[in-house]
């Protein structure tokens, strides 16, 4: 399939509002600009909403976007105007049997159904569908997003911008690739940019008795998710997902399906979670019997529904961590019992970690570092935290060694650790001159060292003396 038959099996003809906007010979260069502005700002916003073009969603983005704030009285009048052009611009479309859906809409479509058709998680189609939707307003046309060195100079610029990670350039990179081989049929896709891959960042690690503050901080509901987090070393989206027939309480053992990479793979759990995991699928499971009684739909299956058309119904395909409440799926439309969000959980992380650790900036990904920076201090080799973790590469893993190496009593120390300080220092004492520091050679400006206080950078003046009230420097 290539460009010429999608064109060929479009079953209505595609109009574009920009393009016949711009060729307005009614119109004076101001109201091009002026109607273009508004006309792009409601496209936006409802493709966001996923509203269908026309006279009510018009109102309704004239009144949440356009009145929600003081406006200028010419500013009313021009966005007015250039709203009644549009809408007058849409029934010409219906006339001449057009929809009236604008690029980056039909663009949202197709990726949402080729997704679908392959199997690719909600939140995939959703990620990528939202790089073409931005993509789609940049081209402005269907002919510039069928071309691929538009793509290559649209991907240029966004790593020349500087503000977008190596991670979200490589995922609009997939996102277009997709689009070109499973919407459009292209058998080669060659982009050629070059990312710029930003520098290695080390993680926040927290001690165990912060990673207990946390817990102890966060609502009761969310603890038991807190600690399993810690205990096994997941990532947030392994985490929401886990179903029953993932968790193994005998053998404690924790089965994780498709992990990051689409990866498989078997993690830890804690003993001294055995009791509380009981509680939490007797929880689940009481929920479940809930649902089966008011017969509401099967969880979701996340792709696997046409292999496995029956099982959302099943006890062991049922979420360890459900939501309270039904929901509506987005990606089906059908009303049933969702897991716990990814983000409401997230939410509610960062207010106990904020509370508990106000010192570092953490989110739940910092469980994750934690178990893994302690379970290498504890003895443990590299190689099965690798496997623990899932990680492709034992050099991502190796982040981990270099802070438990760092942070480990028995690891790397500070040649400082060597000196022997005042106990004034630490217990409040007058304060001692340290032997080991007197007289020190090759002070700057020709000083000898008289007192502790050169260990600080203070030469010639003494060491703090401390009554438990402050701090006071004697000359």
């Amino acid at each position: 399939m290539n460009s010429t038959t999608i064109h060929a099996k479009r079953s209505r003809p595609a109009f574009n509002w920009r393009e016949d906007l711009a060729a307005s010979r009614n119109l004076s260069s101001n109201q091009i600009q002026a109607f273009g502005f508004v006309v792009g700002w409601f496209e936006s916003w409802r493709v966001r909403m996923a509203l269908q073009p026309g006279r009510g969603s018009a109102r309704e983005f004239w009144k949440v976007c356009v009145l929600a704030k003081q406006r200028e009285d010419w500013q009313l009048t021009q966005w007015a105007e250039g709203m009644r052009w549009y809408l007058q611009w849409f029934e010409i479309c219906r006339e001449n049997g057009g929809d009236g859906k604008s690029v980056p809409e039909r663009l949202r479509a197709a990726v949402y159904s080729a997704g679908a058709r392959r199997g690719l998680s909600n939140e995939t189609r959703k990620s990528y569908a939202g790089w073409l939707v931005r993509f789609g307003e940049w081209a402005g046309s269907a002919r510039r997003v069928l071309d691929q060195e538009a793509a290559r100079e649209w991907l240029t610029e966004l790593v020349a911008s500087g503000k977008r990670s190596f991670s979200t350039q490589k995922q609009a990179l997939n996102a277009l690739v997709f689009f070109y081989k499973d919407v459009c049929g292209y058998e080669e896709v060659e982009l050629r940019v070059k990312f710029r891959k930003p520098k290695p960042r080390e993680p926040v690690i927290l001690e165990i008795e912060e990673v207990m503050a946390v817990i102890e901080k966060l609502e009761p509901k969310y603890q038991t998710m807190a600690s399993l987090q810690y205990g096994a070393g997941l990532r947030l989206a392994e985490l929401s997902r886990l179903r029953i027939k993932d968790v193994d309480l005998k053998r404690g053992v924790l089965t994780v399906h498709q992990g990051k990479g689409d990866r498989d793979r078997t993690t830890v759990i804690p003993k001294c979670l055995t009791q509380t995991l009981e509680e939490q699928v007797a929880y689940s499971r009481q929920l479940w019997e809930q649902d089966r009684d008011n017969q509401v739909p099967g969880v979701s299956l996340l792709g696997m529904e046409l292999k496995f058309p029956k099982s959302g119904t099943k006890w062991t395909w049922h979420w360890l961590f459900p939501a309270a409440e039904l929901s509506t799926d987005p990606a089906s439309g059908i009303r049933r019992r969702h897991h716990i969000l990814g983000k409401v959980y997230g939410a509610a992380f960062r207010r106990a970690a904020e509370e508990a650790v106000p010192a570092k900036r953490v989110t739940t990904h910092a469980f994750r570092h934690a178990f893994a920076t302690h379970f290498l201090e504890g003895g443990a080799d590299i190689r099965t935290l690798q496997e623990l973790l899932g990680h492709a590469d034992v050099k991502t893993t190796q982040i981990y060694a270099h802070a438990a190496e760092i942070g480990n009593d028995n690891g790397i120390r500070s040649p400082m650790d060597k000196v022997s300080f005042p106990k004034g220092l630490q217990n409040g004492e007058e304060s001692q001159e340290v032997p080991c520091l007197r007289n020190f050679p090759d002070l700057p400006n020709g000083r000898s060292c008289t007192g502790g206080a050169a260990a600080l950078g203070q030469f010639g003046k003494r060491l703090p003396k401390t009554n438990g009230g402050g701090v006071h420097f004697s000359q």
